[in-house]
């Protein structure tokens, strides 16, 4: 008998066992939702970090354009070779 009752036990304290990775902690929960929250927001700051980076270079690149425009046909008026008219 004696041999069945640690069984007996061995079987409660799995179910214990089972019962607790079941069911979730709410600290954990709560710092598992906290952790996910900060990671969304790095990866957000990232993203506006990139996007801001990529706008101030597209406007860099507009303004690099204009100059070239504007050298290409004061080129142009000193060779007397006319600009096409805007």
């Amino acid at each position: 008998m004696a041999g069945s009752e640690g069984k007996s036990d061995l079987k409660n304290a799995d179910d214990q066992q089972n019962y607790a990775v079941g069911n979730s902690d709410p600290k954990n929960m709560q710092e598992l939702t906290e952790y996910i929250q900060t990671l969304l927001q790095q990866m957000q700051d990232k993203f506006q970090t990139m996007s801001d980076q990529v706008i101030t270079r597209i406007d860099e690149m507009g303004t690099r354009i204009d100059d070239l425009e504007r050298n290409i046909a004061d080129l142009m008026t000193q060779a007397g070779v006319e600009g096409p008219d805007k």
